[in-house]
């Protein structure tokens, strides 16, 4: 099974902050309000059993879980 990485688009968030509302152990927002993940890329975070209702809480689809091959 492929690693898993969780991305962020910035140029696509608006700053609406549900990432970080659904999955506060996995993602936070910087100073100018737009999502960042807080802990290293590694299978145990893209696992995190909240990673994907925050993926799918983004208004403008900014966040998405990407195999690495």
């Amino acid at each position: 099974m492929s690693p898993v990485r969780i991305e962020v688009d910035g140029e696509r968030c608006v700053g609406a902050g549900m990432c970080a509302l659904t999955a506060p152990a996995v993602f936070t927002q910087d100073d100018d309000g737009l999502s960042v993940v807080l802990a290293g890329q590694d299978a145990s975070v893209a696992a995190h059993p909240t990673v994907k209702d925050a993926v799918r809480a983004c208004p403008v689809g900014a966040l998405s879980l990407r195999t690495e091959d």
